[in-house]
């Protein structure tokens, strides 16, 4: 990633924190944003944010599990001014989930189309997948289509949300009698 994508990853994040800030949520800081087994909750990223987050983010020790994240110490977010999107947009406060929603797809939509216009492909996976392959130094190896392919599923976008359906498959004919 060049300094210059990175600065406009980060103005679109400077964006969406004046949004959240405007509508001026409740934090209270308890930390169910990180815990996201618990509170049924996962965190997907681009690799335009996973690109920034872990070029700023402190040291972390892995395997990185689905169920909360390894930068939160102590209900706090250890890795603050990188974190992506959904840190950013992501409270608890009830009079806030609908702001919350519109806000998050407004500036999901410009982090996929700055992938678009600087032709680094769209890719959107929970940060634990991206974590592992960056412990892992596998960055940029890593095919979800083909892993996906070889499990019988298809990856799919859908609103901001990736669901996995399964591959249509041909059935066989059994001749009736």
């Amino acid at each position: 990633m060049t300094p210059e994508h990175r600065r406009r990853v980060r103005a679109i994040y400077a964006a969406a924190d004046a949004a959240v800030a405007a509508a001026g949520p409740r934090c209270d800081a308890s930390g169910r944003c990180c815990r996201f087994k618990e509170y049924g909750h996962t965190l997907f990223v681009s690799q335009l944010e996973a690109d920034v987050l872990l070029d700023a983010a402190p040291p972390f020790s892995g395997p990185v599990t689905p169920d909360y994240c390894p930068f939160q110490v102590d209900n706090l977010c250890t890795a603050r001014e990188p974190r992506p999107l959904g840190c950013r947009v992501y409270f608890c406060d009830p009079s806030y989930q609908e702001t919350g929603q519109t806000i998050s797809e407004m500036y999901l939509r410009q982090l996929k189309d700055l992938a678009d216009e600087l032709g680094v492909g769209w890719r959107y996976e929970p940060l634990h997948v991206f974590l592992n392959e960056h412990m892992a130094g596998r960055e940029g190896d890593f095919e979800p289509e083909a892993q996906a392919r070889d499990a019988g599923t298809t990856p799919r976008l859908r609103f901001g949300l990736k669901v996995t359906l399964p591959v249509r498959r041909e059935l066989p004919v059994i001749p009736s009698e």
